[in-house]
């Protein structure tokens, strides 16, 4: 009998909630089976078997284990034979397969018990699944007794709507705290003149295939970073049990905005990517994380992160470094504004970019000539294709 042990699904994650089993008690499974919907410290995963044979679980849905320690156990076969994980075996019928929604197994017992119509709901699992959360969340049909009672009244501000967190608001809230108790941040600022990256990505979108998209300007910013970042160690790094860790490779994370969560896919190797490559890789990966089919491996081992709100319109921002990194650049929107020139009074598309450090390897100066770098590549973007 082989053990499926609590997987490590991020490279910052210490343990793991089950969420939901997608399999049941006696199922037989085989290798590349959706098992079990796993919440992490960055979001709720769907990790799938390695193992093939009859599953016999040892953790109830909610309880939470360590990364290494069993799961759940993979047994002898229907024929007393236990199957190998290079051997894929049949997999059984789950309790998914004949529903047209998509749900867990629990989500459907609680459904079933409160009289909740599943497909009345919208789930928030992995690609839009129905879990534990969302059913509780809904009251029962043609009945008043399951609906939250009101929140007491306040004279003042008057009776407020309460609103539970998803889990994914969950686990931000809780890194963010964690990240703004722990980490003593503090801000530098420039203001980036990006005419010339404008050309250039003008450039690239006239010599682009029919319905071939250019790279955004947003992917200038990533590959701007990349390259700074492997010319400044420091701010590719971490500041991880009272040492410095420096990262030899460049892997910068991109904050994409999802319904009430937000999601950091990692593109990899980023300083060694063109910025065809990048601008390819971002749209794929924040596609994959509005669907929900965003992978663990596509969320691990980012060493720096981009977070864009310019399209919002928004000016500039102070953004949270993610913890187990030395900072965050944060980008606000471009925008024509009166500049100085040797001919007098002209016009420049301006952008403001903020970048968060961790002053305990990030200090003042480094932070400055690491900010000075991404500056200069974004306006003289040439040689970053």
């Amino acid at each position: 009998m082989a053990e499926i042990v609590m997987p490590r699904l991020t490279d910052s994650m210490e343990e793991g909630v089950i969420l939901s089993w997608l399999k049941s008690d006696g199922d037989e499974i085989a290798v590349g089976d959706e098992l079990v919907e796993i919440e992490t410290d960055k979001a709720s995963m769907v990790y799938e078997s390695d193992l093939a044979g009859t599953l016999k679980i040892l953790v109830e849905e909610g309880e939470t284990r360590p990364i290494g320690e069993p799961i759940a156990n993979v047994g002898a076969g229907p024929e007393g034979v236990t199957v190998s994980p290079s051997t894929p075996a049949s997999s059984g019928v789950g309790p998914d397969s004949k529903e047209r929604v998509k749900a867990s197994p629990l989500a459907r017992r609680i459904a079933a018990g409160k009289g909740v119509d599943l497909s009345g709901i919208t789930g928030s699992g992995p690609g839009g699944r129905i879990i534990k959360i969302d059913v509780e969340g809904a009251g029962a049909i043609g009945t008043e007794s399951t609906k939250p009672s009101p929140a007491p009244a306040d004279s003042a501000k008057g009776t407020p709507e309460i609103v539970e967190l998803t889990r994914a608001q969950g686990l931000i809230a809780r890194r963010m705290s964690e990240s703004k108790a722990t980490i003593p941040h503090f801000y530098l600022r420039t203001v980036v003149e990006m005419d010339r990256a404008i050309e250039v990505r003008a450039a690239f979108k006239a010599k682009a295939s029919e319905g071939e998209p250019a790279p955004s300007l947003n992917d200038f910013v990533v590959k701007a970073a990349a390259v700074a970042l492997k010319r400044h160690p420091r701010a590719n790094a971490a500041f991880k049990d009272g040492r410095f860790e420096l990262y030899p490779k460049v892997n910068v994370g991109i904050a994409v905005a999802t319904e009430g969560a937000l999601i950091v896919p990692v593109i990899a190797d980023a300083d060694r990517k063109s910025l065809s490559e990048i601008g390819a890789e971002s749209r794929k990966l924040a596609e994959k994380v509005r669907s929900g089919e965003i992978t663990p491996p596509e969320l691990a081992g980012g060493t720096f992160t981009v977070s864009n709100l310019g399209m919002f319109g928004v000016s500039g921002f102070d953004a949270v470094i993610n913890p187990g990194q030395a900072g965050i650049l944060s980008i606000g929107e471009i925008s024509k504004k009166p500049v100085a020139t040797d001919e007098g009074i002209g016009c420049a598309r301006l952008m403001e970019v903020t970048l968060a450090c961790d002053h305990r390897i990030l200090y003042g100066a480094d932070g400055a000539e690491f900010l000075a770098s991404v500056k200069s590549n974004l306006q003289e973007p040439g040689l970053l294709a």
